[in-house]
C-alpha cells in the first residue's frame, strides 16, 4: 500500500504543491529522483542570483575606484587603502563561509542569502557614515559578514536548478557577476570621483556635511535590501543526490575532504593564486591608469569599467560553452582542462597590457587578459560541484571560497601595495607590482591545475560509487 504515495502516481497539479521534503520522501520511496524544476524557473533563479551576485560585487568593489578621495579624507596610505579593499573584508568573509556553508547544506538556501544581503547592504551603506581609518575597517569588516552568505548557498542551488548538462554555463553566467559588478563599480566610482571634483561637501537630512565618495556608498548599498525581499519569490529546490533528507556529521565531511584531498588542494590552490593576480589587478589597475599614463579617475573608471564588463562576460560564457561540449563529447577532465588552458594564454595578455606605451592598446589588452581570467573562474565551481557529494556542497563551496578569498582577495591588493611601497619606495612603480605579482601568481595557479588534472578524474568516477558512512 506504501507504494500507492510514490511519486509517479500523484497527479502533476498536485505535485507543485508538495512541499519539498515531501517531494524527496515520496521520489527516495519510488526509488526514483524528483524532476528538475522547469527552465524557465531555472533561469529566473539563476537570472535573480546573478543579480545579486552583481550588487555583492558593487558593494564590494566600488572603494578601489574612491582611493583618491578616501585618502585624502581619511589620511591613510595606499597600504591602508590595500587592507581595506582587501584583507578587512576577506577576514570574515573567509572565516565565516565554513559555518554558512554547513548551515546551507542543512537549512533555507534562499533565507541564509537573504539574511546576508539584509547585512552587507546595511554595512555598505555604512561605510558613507565613515570619518576615520578604524571605523570604515569595522564596516568593511561587516560587508564581508553578509557576503560569506551568498556563494555557497547560490552554488547549490544551481546545481539543484539545472541538469548536469546545462550547469558548467549556469555557473559561468553566475560568475559573470563578479566583471559585471566590478565594471559598474568602476564606471560608477569614475564618475563620481569626476562629479566631486566639481562639487564640495553635500548636505543630507539627519545625517550633515558629506562628500561625494560617501554618497556613493549609500546609492550602492541600500538597494540591497529590495534584493533580500526578492530572494522569496522562488521555491527551495529538491537537493539532489542525498540519501536522507538531513546533513551528515561533519567528521564525515572532512573525511571525504581528506581522502581527495589532491585534488580539493590543486583546484583550490590553483583559483587562489589566480585570484591573487585579479583582485591585485582589479584594486590598482585603475591607480596603475592614473599615474602612469596620467588618465583622470573618470576616464580609467569608465574604460575599464567596460573591459571589465564585456572582457569577463564573454569569458564566462565562451569557457561554459566549450566546457559543456567537450564534457557532453565524453571528456571527463573538460572543466579543468578548459580553465588551465585558459590561464596559459592569460600570462602573456596579463603582462602585454602593463607594458605597452599606448594606453588604448593597454585597455584592449587588459580586455583581452579579463575574458582569459574568467574563463577558470567561471568554470571553477561547477568543477567543484561534479566532484562533491549534495549533502557537502555549501560546505566544500565554502572551503573553496575560504582558500580562494583569504589567499586572493586578503593578499592580493596588499602584497601590490607592499611592492611599490617598500620595494620600488615610488607610487609612479605600481605598474611594476602589478607585473611582478601577477607573473609569478599565474604561473603557481597553472602548475597547481595541471597537477590536479590525473586526481580530478579519480574523484569524478568514485563520486558514483560513494555512499554516506
Amino acid at each position: 500500500m506504501r507504494h500507492v504515495l510514490s511519486l509517479p502516481a500523484i497527479p502533476s497539479r498536485r505535485c507543485e504543491r508538495v512541499s519539498p521534503a515531501t517531494k524527496y520522501k515520496l521520489a527516495s520511496n519510488s526509488g526514483l529522483e524528483a524532476p528538475y524544476p522547469k527552465p524557465a524557473r531555472a533561469w529566473y533563479v539563476l537570472g535573480l542570483l546573478t543579480l545579486v551576485y552583481i550588487f555583492s560585487f558593487l558593494d564590494r568593489t566600488i572603494l578601489t575606484l574612491l582611493v583618491g578621495p578616501i585618502r585624502r579624507d581619511l589620511h591613510i596610505t595606499d597600504t591602508q587603502v590595500s587592507l581595506l579593499i582587501g584583507l578587512s573584508f576577506a577576514v570574515f568573509y573567509t572565516f565565516l563561509g565554513v559555518p554558512i556553508g554547513r548551515l546551507a547544506d542543512s537549512r533555507s538556501r534562499r533565507g541564509v542569502i537573504a539574511a546576508g544581503i539584509s547585512i552587507w547592504s546595511l554595512f555598505c551603506a555604512g561605510c558613507g557614515l565613515a570619518k576615520r581609518f578604524g571605523q570604515m575597517l569595522v564596516l568593511r569588516m561587516g560587508v564581508g559578514v553578509g557576503e560569506a552568505s551568498l556563494s555557497p548557498a547560490a552554488y547549490s542551488l544551481l546545481t539543484d536548478y539545472f541538469v548536469p548538462e546545462r550547469r558548467a554555463m549556469a555557473m559561468c553566467v553566475y560568475n559573470a557577476g563578479i566583471y559585471i559588478g566590478g565594471g559598474a563599480a568602476s564606471i560608477l566610482g569614475g564618475l563620481v570621483t569626476g562629479w566631486a571634483a566639481a562639487h564640495g561637501a553635500l548636505t543630507l537630512p539627519l545625517v550633515g556635511d558629506v562628500r561625494p565618495w560617501q554618497i556613493v556608498f549609500f546609492v550602492v548599498g541600500l538597494p540591497g535590501l529590495l534584493l533580500a525581499i526578492l530572494m522569496y519569490t522562488f521555491a527551495e529546490p529538491v537537493r539532489r543526490g542525498r540519501t536522507h533528507a538531513t546533513g551528515i556529521p561533519l567528521r564525515e565531511v572532512l573525511a571525504y575532504i581528506k581522502n581527495h584531498r589532491k585534488t580539493y588542494l590543486c583546484h583550490n590552490l590553483g583559483i587562489a593564486f589566480l585570484s591573487l593576480a585579479s583582485y591585485g589587478g582589479a584594486a590598482w589597475a585603475p591607480t596603475f591608469f592614473i599615474r602612469h599614463h596620467h588618465w583622470t579617475a573618470a576616464q580609467a573608471g569608465r574604460d575599464l569599467g567596460i573591459a571589465t564588463a564585456v572582457g569577463g562576460s564573454l569569458g564566462m560564457l565562451l569557457g561554459g560553452w566549450l566546457a559543456d561540449r567537450l564534457a557532453a563529447g565524453g571528456v571527463e577532465d573538460a572543466y579543468l582542462r578548459v580553465a588551465t588552458m585558459a590561464l596559459a594564454a592569460l600570462m602573456p595578455a596579463g603582462a602585454a597590457y602593463l607594458l605597452v606605451p599606448d594606453s588604448h592598446l593597454a585597455v584592449v589588452l587588459a580586455a583581452a587578459a579579463t575574458l582569459l581570467a574568467a574563463i577558470p573562474i567561471g568554470l571553477a565551481p561547477a568543477a567543484l560541484m561534479r566532484v562533491t557529494p549534495s549533502q557537502m556542497r555549501g560546505q566544500v563551496s565554502a572551503l573553496y571560497l575560504f582558500t580562494v578569498n583569504l589567499i586572493g582577495l586578503g593578499a592580493g591588493p596588499t602584497v601590490v601595495a607592499l611592492v611599490t611601497d617598500h620595494v620600488f619606495h615610488n607610487d609612479a612603480m605600481v605598474g611594476s607590482s602589478l607585473l611582478i605579482v601577477g607573473v609569478a601568481a599565474n604561473i603557481v595557479s597553472v602548475l597547481f591545475l595541471w597537477i590536479g588534472l590525473k586526481s580530478y578524474v579519480r574523484s569524478q568516477r568514485q563520486l558514483q560509487e560513494w555512499v554516506p558512512a
